[in-house]
């Protein structure tokens, strides 16, 4: 028989999902904290030139931490870190715009689906 996939439990989970910002630009924010400590993310997060992504990454990354906490209470959250970090793309809006010669050309304004998943490393 095949055997069954195991789930893989973290400490902390968050999910964005259906946010109006384009996955290729959340990427390029999500890849800088993937495997970084909470603290450190959040410092970088905070300092990054791209506002609207930053701003939303972090979000999402404060509401893990605060899902880390209530699943166990006595976690210390300078010991999480960044196990699990990306950006799936959710649906897309689709618009036309006028163009010349009577036509219309097509503007997808697509969407993001973001995941951030915490564990905790002991001896920092």
């Amino acid at each position: 028989m095949g055997e069954v996939a195991k789930k893989e439990e973290f400490l902390g989970v968050a999910k964005g999902r259906y946010i109006r910002i384009s996955p290729q630009k959340c990427r390029l924010v999500v890849d800088l904290i993937r495997g970084k400590y909470v603290g450190e993310a959040l410092s970088i997060l905070k300092f990054l030139r791209k506002r609207k992504a930053s701003k939303i990454v972090e979000k999402v990354l404060r509401s893990a931490v605060s899902n880390a906490q209530q699943k166990s209470p006595q976690v210390d959250v300078d010991n999480l870190f960044i196990s699990r970090a990306f950006v799936d793309q959710g649906p897309s809006l689709k618009r036309f715009r006028p163009a010349p010669f009577g036509r219309a050309h097509r503007i997808l304004k697509r969407m993001s689906h973001i995941t951030i998943c915490l564990e905790e490393k002991k001896g920092r």
